[in-house]
């Protein structure tokens, strides 16, 4: 890993300690940073608010997508929805899936990661059987076979790690057990649920490769397995196990609230926290630039307090280059120390690399979203 040289520098008036205890005349924290929180940075005091904008011109704006508007993610098969956001390393979709699905389906593209926002189901797969539900992040390796039986219509969140594998993020000072032990990882079982699924009837597997597919046809089930052991396999958190990093002095950045890695992005979950109870403590989101890496939220469930007019289903993407943060609404709230919780739940993505938008992401894009930092008039009387 690339070792970045510190030469920690001060000039004018400044806070002691980043995200607290700012500067009188200055309300306002920038941090500009490399290495998605992890390199080396510089955090600014300002007078106005780093997203103060009157006019947007060009191509590098927020976006604000409703992917509950999607047309074409209704699909027996998750290989013949539409790429909405991606790039080389990774793609996000999403998935309706209304009936039991009637092949099995094999990822040979990379990793698959499924979050299931809506619905629960029975799910299938080399490893054995498992009940899912709405709030699991579902890890399928790479070429794992598997099929889902819902029970209720679905709703799913899918990101292939392309040509890649997730791993747990490293825990560092504060232990392997913080953010969700090991132990919370669920894996599929060979049950009487899915001995039962035994079968010596023809059953086909549609299989990704490069982005085209195959179908490979079998006269038996192939999902058969009477066991297995070793250390790849399906596995199973809900986000309701996660417990997170929290500080009731300092705002801890987003990379404190990683749940997977891989090689070129990062997936995080927001859940509910206590918000910062120190006086002099930051208690939204910082202004940043991000300048290493584009950020997608999938908001999930919740009140989601650093931005207005957000529902569940929506998704935000801000692109690596231009300062960004909570918009004026969550920021005079979080000075004024109305709310002591946090109650969202989102899932984070941030890629490396610049993530293209797809045309059906686009054919949901809300174009006033660069618009809505703008402070109202009734905001700039208080």
């Amino acid at each position: 890993m690339r070792k970045w040289a510190s030469f920690p520098l001060k000039e004018g008036d400044v806070s002691r300690q980043a995200h607290a205890d700012f500067p009188e005349q200055a309300i306002y924290e920038r941090e500009t940073g490399r290495s998605g929180f992890f390199g080396p940075a510089t955090h600014f005091h300002h007078r106005h608010a780093p997203t103060g904008w009157t006019d947007w011109q060009g191509p590098l704006r927020p976006h604000l997508f409703n992917f509950n508007d999607i047309g074409a993610d209704s699909s027996n098969s998750p290989w013949a929805v539409p790429n909405l956001l991606f790039n080389a390393h990774c793609k996000m979709r999403t998935w309706r899936l209304n009936d039991k699905m009637s092949k099995l389906v094999r990822n040979a593209d990379g990793d698959e990661l499924l979050f299931i926002h809506e619905g629960s189901a029975e799910l299938y797969c080399d490893y054995g059987h498992m009940t899912v539900r709405d709030g699991d992040y579902i890890v399928i390796p790479r070429s794992t076979m598997w099929r889902l039986e819902p029970k209720e219509p679905m709703f799913i969140l899918l990101v292939e790690a392309t040509n890649d594998s997730y791993q747990l993020p490293e825990k560092g000072l504060v232990g392997n057990h913080a953010i969700f032990d090991p132990a919370m990882l669920d894996t599929p079982k060979i049950d009487d649920a899915f001995k039962a699924q035994y079968s010596e009837q023809q059953w086909q597997v549609e299989v990704k490769r490069h982005g085209q597919v195959s179908v490979i046809t079998y006269p038996y089930n192939p999902l058969d397995a009477i066991g297995w052991h070793g250390d790849l396999a399906v596995m199973r958190i809900n986000w309701r196990d996660i417990r997170p990093l929290m500080s009731h002095r300092y705002h801890l950045p987003p990379s404190a609230h990683t749940t997977f890695v891989a090689q070129r992005f990062v997936v995080c979950t927001f859940v509910p926290r206590p918000i910062e109870s120190d006086p002099g403590a930051l208690k939204v989101p910082f202004y940043h630039n991000n300048d290493d890496y584009d950020e997608v939220l999938f908001y999930h469930a919740g009140d989601f307090f650093s931005r207005d007019n957000i529902e569940k289903g929506m998704v935000t993407f801000h692109p690596a280059g231009f300062t960004h943060g909570p918009h004026p609404k969550a920021f005079a709230a979080g000075r004024e120390y109305k709310k002591k919780f946090t109650d969202e739940v989102a899932v984070m993505l941030d890629t490396r690399d610049a993530l293209e938008i797809g045309e059906a992401a686009l054919a949901t894009e809300n174009p006033e979203y660069v618009n809505s930092w703008k402070v109202k008039p009734e905001q700039a009387k208080e």
